[in-house]
């Protein structure tokens, strides 16, 4: 064990190039709550999550779009409580015009039974919405890869 203890990840921070789309996107297509928002020093910002609990800060402080080709974030996972509650994420994405790297639900990597949807944020933030266990009939991109790694 280290000697810092156990640490547990408290929320994660996304730049975004405009506050109010992301705030559409994390808020009514992902359901996230707005705890609190403001500016400070040019920076819009804004607290979400479920409850009273913080999952996600957006600053308003990048231009362009995501590159995966830099360091820094690969993706951000969130798990769901079922499949149907990844299927629902999809129509409401789907409704929405949110790009996907794969269609439909798929599998984490062949015979696995965890897997999920994959698509981006308006900046191109590589996400994912997946369950550990539901997705054993899906189909994997790739037969011994994690399909998240990929995408």
């Amino acid at each position: 064990m280290s000697a810092i203890g156990t640490l547990a990840t408290h929320h994660v921070g996304l730049n975004v190039t405009d506050l109010e789309r992301s705030l559409a996107f994390y808020g009514d297509v992902l359901g996230f709550d707005v705890l609190g928002r403001g500016e400070e020093e040019g920076s819009r910002y804004a607290f979400l999550g479920r409850g009273e609990r913080l999952v996600l800060t957006l600053w308003q402080q990048s231009r362009g779009a995501y590159d995966p080709a830099r360091p820094g974030l690969h993706h951000l996972a969130f798990e769901a409580e079922s499949i149907d509650h990844v299927r629902a994420a999809e129509a409401a994405l789907l409704a929405r015009g949110a790009s996907f790297a794969y269609e439909g639900v798929v599998a984490h990597r062949e015979g696995a039974a965890s897997g999920g949807i994959f698509f981006h944020d308006p900046d191109g933030t590589r996400l994912e919405i997946s369950v550990p266990k539901g997705a054993e009939h899906a189909e994997a991109p790739s037969e011994t890869a994690p399909t998240c790694g990929f995408f």
